[in-house]
Protein backbone atom coordinates (compact mmCIF):
# COMPACT_ATOMS: atom_id res chain seq x y z
CA UNK A 1 0.00 0.00 0.00
CA UNK A 2 1.33 3.37 -0.77
CA UNK A 3 2.23 5.14 2.42
CA UNK A 4 2.77 8.72 0.78
CA UNK A 5 0.62 11.65 2.04
CA UNK A 6 -2.82 11.41 2.91
CA UNK A 7 -4.84 13.81 1.94
CA UNK A 8 -9.14 13.34 3.46
CA UNK A 9 -11.81 16.07 2.24
CA UNK A 10 -14.12 16.88 4.63
CA UNK A 11 -17.64 17.96 3.17
CA UNK A 12 -20.80 19.14 4.87
CA UNK A 13 -24.19 18.80 2.75
CA UNK A 14 -27.97 19.69 3.33
CA UNK A 15 -29.74 19.25 0.40
CA UNK A 16 -27.62 19.02 -2.27
CA UNK A 17 -29.20 16.47 -4.48
CA UNK A 18 -28.41 18.75 -7.85
CA UNK A 19 -24.40 19.47 -7.39
CA UNK A 20 -23.82 16.09 -5.42
CA UNK A 21 -22.59 13.55 -8.37
CA UNK A 22 -20.33 16.58 -9.82
CA UNK A 23 -19.00 17.67 -6.42
CA UNK A 24 -17.87 13.60 -6.04
CA UNK A 25 -16.70 13.00 -9.59
CA UNK A 26 -14.61 16.72 -9.63
CA UNK A 27 -13.40 15.97 -6.31
CA UNK A 28 -12.51 11.69 -6.73
CA UNK A 29 -10.63 13.35 -9.85
CA UNK A 30 -8.63 15.57 -7.74
CA UNK A 31 -7.72 13.07 -5.23
CA UNK A 32 -6.51 10.49 -8.22
CA UNK A 33 -4.72 13.37 -9.37
CA UNK A 34 -2.34 13.23 -5.92
CA UNK A 35 0.28 11.04 -5.14
CA UNK A 36 0.34 9.26 -1.90
CA UNK A 37 -2.69 7.74 -0.46
CA UNK A 38 -5.03 6.24 0.51
CA UNK A 39 -7.02 9.36 0.38
CA UNK A 40 -10.92 9.91 1.90
CA UNK A 41 -13.58 11.96 0.69
CA UNK A 42 -15.73 11.84 4.24
CA UNK A 43 -19.37 13.18 3.18
CA UNK A 44 -21.42 14.32 5.19
CA UNK A 45 -25.50 14.56 5.48
CA UNK A 46 -26.59 17.21 7.71
CA UNK A 47 -30.41 15.94 7.74
CA UNK A 48 -31.29 16.26 4.22
CA UNK A 49 -34.87 15.83 3.25
CA UNK A 50 -34.31 15.24 -0.27
CA UNK A 51 -31.91 12.66 -2.03
CA UNK A 52 -28.82 13.42 -1.29
CA UNK A 53 -28.28 10.61 0.87
CA UNK A 54 -29.50 7.86 -1.40
CA UNK A 55 -26.89 9.41 -3.60
CA UNK A 56 -24.39 9.06 -1.23
CA UNK A 57 -24.90 5.46 -0.33
CA UNK A 58 -24.46 4.54 -3.58
CA UNK A 59 -21.10 6.26 -4.23
CA UNK A 60 -19.67 5.19 -1.05
CA UNK A 61 -20.99 1.02 -2.64
CA UNK A 62 -18.84 2.54 -5.83
CA UNK A 63 -15.76 3.95 -3.90
CA UNK A 64 -14.13 2.71 -0.84
CA UNK A 65 -12.59 5.82 -0.42
CA UNK A 66 -15.94 7.64 0.16
CA UNK A 67 -17.19 7.85 4.16
CA UNK A 68 -20.89 9.00 4.55
CA UNK A 69 -22.13 10.05 7.68
CA UNK A 70 -26.01 10.84 8.41
CA UNK A 71 -27.12 12.90 11.21
CA UNK A 72 -30.14 12.00 12.76
CA UNK A 73 -31.33 16.21 11.88
CA UNK A 74 -30.10 19.30 10.49
CA UNK A 75 -27.70 20.36 13.28
CA UNK A 76 -26.41 22.95 11.23
CA UNK A 77 -23.42 23.65 8.70
CA UNK A 78 -20.60 24.25 11.53
CA UNK A 79 -21.51 21.21 13.51
CA UNK A 80 -21.92 19.04 10.99
CA UNK A 81 -18.32 19.97 9.56
CA UNK A 82 -17.54 19.23 13.10
CA UNK A 83 -18.82 15.98 12.49
CA UNK A 84 -16.67 15.27 9.35
CA UNK A 85 -13.73 16.24 11.05
CA UNK A 86 -14.51 13.84 13.74
CA UNK A 87 -14.38 11.25 11.15
CA UNK A 88 -11.10 12.14 8.76
CA UNK A 89 -7.87 9.91 8.95
CA UNK A 90 -5.73 11.95 6.66
CA UNK A 91 -2.46 13.23 7.46
CA UNK A 92 -3.99 16.48 5.86
CA UNK A 93 -7.65 17.81 5.70
CA UNK A 94 -9.00 19.92 2.99
CA UNK A 95 -12.49 21.46 4.26
CA UNK A 96 -14.58 22.47 1.42
CA UNK A 97 -18.57 23.46 1.07
CA UNK A 98 -20.47 21.16 -1.21
CA UNK A 99 -22.02 23.34 -3.51
CA UNK A 100 -18.78 23.85 -5.67
CA UNK A 101 -18.02 27.41 -4.74
CA UNK A 102 -15.19 26.27 -3.23
CA UNK A 103 -13.20 24.32 -6.26
CA UNK A 104 -11.61 20.70 -5.79
CA UNK A 105 -8.89 21.38 -8.08
CA UNK A 106 -7.57 24.21 -5.77
CA UNK A 107 -6.49 21.25 -3.60
CA UNK A 108 -3.18 20.69 -5.08
CA UNK A 109 -2.39 24.57 -4.79
CA UNK A 110 -3.03 23.98 -0.89
CA UNK A 111 -1.07 20.69 -0.49
CA UNK A 112 2.00 22.77 -2.22
CA UNK A 113 1.93 25.50 0.89
CA UNK A 114 1.71 22.51 3.25
CA UNK A 115 5.11 20.98 2.13
CA UNK A 116 6.67 24.19 2.68
CA UNK A 117 5.62 23.65 6.42
CA UNK A 118 2.32 25.26 7.28
CA UNK A 119 0.08 23.98 9.49
CA UNK A 120 -3.05 26.19 8.07
CA UNK A 121 -3.15 26.72 4.92
CA UNK A 122 -6.96 29.09 3.98
CA UNK A 123 -8.85 30.31 0.91
CA UNK A 124 -9.20 34.01 0.89
CA UNK A 125 -12.07 35.03 -1.52
CA UNK A 126 -12.04 37.17 -4.01
CA UNK A 127 -14.02 37.96 -7.01
CA UNK A 128 -17.22 36.90 -5.31
CA UNK A 129 -19.80 35.87 -7.55
CA UNK A 130 -22.92 36.75 -4.80
CA UNK A 131 -25.23 39.61 -4.79
CA UNK A 132 -23.76 43.40 -3.78
CA UNK A 133 -25.34 43.43 -0.62
CA UNK A 134 -24.23 40.26 0.13
CA UNK A 135 -20.67 41.45 -0.91
CA UNK A 136 -20.84 44.54 1.02
CA UNK A 137 -22.21 42.58 3.99
CA UNK A 138 -19.26 40.26 4.25
CA UNK A 139 -16.69 42.73 3.40
CA UNK A 140 -18.13 44.86 6.57
CA UNK A 141 -18.35 41.29 8.81
CA UNK A 142 -14.63 40.47 8.35
CA UNK A 143 -13.47 44.20 8.84
CA UNK A 144 -15.43 44.65 12.41
CA UNK A 145 -14.74 41.00 13.38
CA UNK A 146 -11.16 41.62 13.20
CA UNK A 147 -11.25 44.76 15.26
CA UNK A 148 -13.26 43.35 17.59
CA UNK A 149 -12.14 39.68 18.30
CA UNK A 150 -9.26 38.95 20.33
CA UNK A 151 -7.84 36.44 17.91
CA UNK A 152 -7.16 37.78 14.12
CA UNK A 153 -9.54 35.83 11.40
CA UNK A 154 -8.11 36.43 8.11
CA UNK A 155 -10.21 38.68 5.93
CA UNK A 156 -12.35 36.95 3.91
CA UNK A 157 -11.64 33.70 4.64
CA UNK A 158 -13.95 31.15 4.73
CA UNK A 159 -14.02 27.51 5.89
CA UNK A 160 -12.30 26.16 2.76
CA UNK A 161 -8.79 25.63 3.32
CA UNK A 162 -6.42 22.78 4.35
CA UNK A 163 -5.47 21.45 7.99
CA UNK A 164 -2.77 19.42 9.14
CA UNK A 165 -3.62 16.34 11.60
CA UNK A 166 -2.08 18.17 14.41
CA UNK A 167 -4.81 21.13 14.03
CA UNK A 168 -7.95 18.58 13.41
CA UNK A 169 -6.56 17.07 16.61
CA UNK A 170 -6.74 20.47 18.25
CA UNK A 171 -10.13 21.16 17.00
CA UNK A 172 -11.13 17.90 18.25
CA UNK A 173 -10.28 18.92 21.49
CA UNK A 174 -12.59 21.79 21.64
CA UNK A 175 -15.98 21.20 23.73
CA UNK A 176 -17.92 24.04 22.81
CA UNK A 177 -20.94 23.68 20.96
CA UNK A 178 -21.40 27.26 19.75
CA UNK A 179 -18.75 26.41 16.41
CA UNK A 180 -17.20 28.99 14.64
CA UNK A 181 -14.63 26.56 12.59
CA UNK A 182 -12.59 29.51 10.71
CA UNK A 183 -12.22 31.33 14.41
CA UNK A 184 -11.29 28.52 16.18
CA UNK A 185 -8.82 27.57 13.55
CA UNK A 186 -7.30 30.80 13.93
CA UNK A 187 -7.20 30.26 17.77
CA UNK A 188 -5.06 27.30 17.54
CA UNK A 189 -2.55 28.56 16.20
CA UNK A 190 0.74 27.06 14.01
CA UNK A 191 2.00 28.53 10.95
CA UNK A 192 -0.51 29.67 8.83
CA UNK A 193 -0.69 31.33 5.34
CA UNK A 194 -3.40 32.15 2.92
CA UNK A 195 -4.03 31.22 -0.72
CA UNK A 196 -6.25 33.65 -2.68
CA UNK A 197 -9.05 31.95 -4.66
CA UNK A 198 -11.91 33.21 -6.73
CA UNK A 199 -15.64 32.61 -5.27
CA UNK A 200 -17.35 29.96 -7.98
CA UNK A 201 -21.52 31.14 -8.52
CA UNK A 202 -23.13 27.73 -7.22
CA UNK A 203 -23.63 24.83 -9.53
CA UNK A 204 -27.06 24.50 -8.99
CA UNK A 205 -29.77 24.19 -6.03
CA UNK A 206 -29.94 27.20 -3.59
CA UNK A 207 -27.86 28.58 -1.10
CA UNK A 208 -29.05 27.27 2.33
CA UNK A 209 -27.20 30.41 4.11
CA UNK A 210 -29.82 32.86 3.88
CA UNK A 211 -29.53 36.11 6.02
CA UNK A 212 -30.49 35.37 9.42
CA UNK A 213 -28.42 32.10 9.17
CA UNK A 214 -25.61 34.29 8.06
CA UNK A 215 -26.51 37.06 10.66
CA UNK A 216 -26.08 33.97 13.32
CA UNK A 217 -22.82 32.92 12.10
CA UNK A 218 -21.40 36.27 12.41
CA UNK A 219 -22.66 36.48 16.10
CA UNK A 220 -21.03 33.49 17.09
CA UNK A 221 -18.11 34.52 15.60
CA UNK A 222 -18.12 37.97 17.34
CA UNK A 223 -19.43 36.46 20.86
CA UNK A 224 -17.31 33.28 21.04
CA UNK A 225 -13.82 35.48 20.20
CA UNK A 226 -14.85 38.77 21.80
CA UNK A 227 -15.81 40.54 25.00
CA UNK A 228 -16.01 44.17 23.86
CA UNK A 229 -19.84 43.87 23.13
CA UNK A 230 -19.71 43.92 27.22
CA UNK A 231 -16.96 46.13 27.74
CA UNK A 232 -19.27 48.61 25.27
CA UNK A 233 -22.00 48.45 28.05
CA UNK A 234 -19.56 50.06 30.71
CA UNK A 235 -18.92 52.24 28.14
CA UNK A 236 -22.03 53.73 27.05
CA UNK A 237 -22.87 54.14 30.84
CA UNK A 238 -20.01 56.01 31.42
CA UNK A 239 -20.46 58.12 28.78
CA UNK A 240 -24.06 58.54 29.42
CA UNK A 241 -22.97 59.65 33.46
CA UNK A 242 -20.63 62.06 31.90
CA UNK A 243 -23.47 63.96 30.24
CA UNK A 244 -25.67 63.65 32.89
CA UNK A 245 -23.24 65.45 35.04
CA UNK A 246 -22.96 68.14 32.24
CA UNK A 247 -26.20 68.60 31.98
CA UNK A 248 -26.69 68.72 35.71
CA UNK A 249 -24.71 71.67 35.92
CA UNK A 250 -25.75 73.12 32.39
CA UNK A 251 -29.12 73.10 34.56
CA UNK A 252 -28.13 74.59 38.02
CA UNK A 253 -26.06 77.14 36.26
CA UNK A 254 -29.74 78.64 34.40
CA UNK A 255 -31.13 78.38 37.73
CA UNK A 256 -29.15 80.09 39.81
CA UNK A 257 -27.58 82.11 37.75
CA UNK A 258 -30.07 83.09 35.09
CA UNK A 259 -33.00 82.68 37.33
CA UNK A 260 -34.63 80.64 34.49
CA UNK A 261 -36.38 77.01 34.33
CA UNK A 262 -34.66 75.68 31.74
CA UNK A 263 -37.26 73.88 28.98
CA UNK A 264 -36.67 70.39 28.05
CA UNK A 265 -40.01 68.11 28.27
CA UNK A 266 -39.27 66.73 25.30
CA UNK A 267 -35.41 66.49 25.30
CA UNK A 268 -36.52 64.43 28.16
CA UNK A 269 -38.83 62.34 26.94
CA UNK A 270 -36.13 61.50 24.33
CA UNK A 271 -33.47 60.76 26.71
CA UNK A 272 -35.66 58.54 28.55
CA UNK A 273 -36.63 56.72 25.64
CA UNK A 274 -32.70 56.61 24.36
CA UNK A 275 -31.53 55.18 27.74
CA UNK A 276 -34.34 52.72 27.94
CA UNK A 277 -33.56 51.52 24.22
CA UNK A 278 -29.43 51.06 25.16
CA UNK A 279 -30.45 49.25 28.08
CA UNK A 280 -32.90 46.84 26.56
CA UNK A 281 -29.44 46.57 24.09
CA UNK A 282 -27.37 45.52 26.27
CA UNK A 283 -29.44 43.18 28.07
CA UNK A 284 -29.70 41.67 24.36
CA UNK A 285 -25.83 41.35 24.31
CA UNK A 286 -25.73 39.78 27.99
CA UNK A 287 -28.17 37.37 26.79
CA UNK A 288 -26.69 35.99 24.06
CA UNK A 289 -23.61 35.31 26.34
CA UNK A 290 -25.63 34.18 28.84
CA UNK A 291 -27.20 31.92 26.14
CA UNK A 292 -24.27 30.26 25.07
CA UNK A 293 -22.51 29.51 28.47
CA UNK A 294 -26.49 27.95 29.20
CA UNK A 295 -25.93 25.73 26.13
CA UNK A 296 -22.40 24.82 26.95
CA UNK A 297 -23.46 23.95 30.74
CA UNK A 298 -25.80 20.95 29.39
CA UNK A 299 -23.24 19.00 27.91
CA UNK A 300 -25.41 17.85 25.38
CA UNK A 301 -23.27 16.15 22.29
CA UNK A 302 -22.67 18.16 19.63
CA UNK A 303 -25.11 15.87 17.04
CA UNK A 304 -26.48 12.26 16.78
CA UNK A 305 -25.55 10.39 14.09
CA UNK A 306 -28.09 7.74 12.26
CA UNK A 307 -25.75 5.88 10.44
CA UNK A 308 -22.26 5.89 8.89
CA UNK A 309 -22.10 4.54 5.73
CA UNK A 310 -18.50 2.98 3.68
CA UNK A 311 -17.26 0.24 2.08
CA UNK A 312 -13.94 0.52 3.76
CA UNK A 313 -12.71 1.80 7.18
CA UNK A 314 -11.51 4.90 5.77
CA UNK A 315 -8.05 3.74 5.64
CA UNK A 316 -7.73 1.60 2.59
CA UNK A 317 -8.44 -1.31 4.06
CA UNK A 318 -12.11 -3.42 2.43
CA UNK A 319 -14.53 -4.97 4.70
CA UNK A 320 -15.47 -8.35 4.13
CA UNK A 321 -17.58 -8.57 1.41
CA UNK A 322 -20.69 -9.75 3.65
CA UNK A 323 -20.39 -6.60 5.48
CA UNK A 324 -19.56 -4.57 3.09
CA UNK A 325 -22.06 -1.35 4.73
CA UNK A 326 -20.66 -0.47 8.44
CA UNK A 327 -21.67 1.63 10.51
CA UNK A 328 -18.66 2.58 12.86
CA UNK A 329 -17.32 5.10 14.98
CA UNK A 330 -13.66 6.82 14.89
CA UNK A 331 -10.80 5.27 16.22
CA UNK A 332 -10.22 7.29 19.46
CA UNK A 333 -7.65 9.70 19.17
CA UNK A 334 -4.11 10.15 20.61
CA UNK A 335 -5.13 12.95 23.18
CA UNK A 336 -8.62 10.69 23.66
CA UNK A 337 -6.46 7.99 24.32
CA UNK A 338 -4.37 9.96 27.36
Amino acid sequence: MNTGLRVSVAVPLHNEEMVLPELIRRTCMVLDSINGGPHQLVLVDDGSCDCTLDILESAAARDSRIVVVSLSRNFGHQTALTAALDFVTGDVTVVMDGDLQDRPEEIPAFLNYFREGYDIVYAQRVKRKEPWYLRLCYFLFYRIASGLCDVPVPLDSGDFGLMSRRVVEELRRMPERQRYIRGLRSWVGFRQTGLLVERSERQAGKTKYGFIKLLKLASDGIFAFSVVPLRAAAGVGLATICIAVVYAVYALYVKFALHQSPPGFTALVLLITFLAGVHLLFLGVIGEYLGRVYEEVKSRPKYVIKKVVCNSDGMGHKYPPENQYQTWVPAATDSQRA
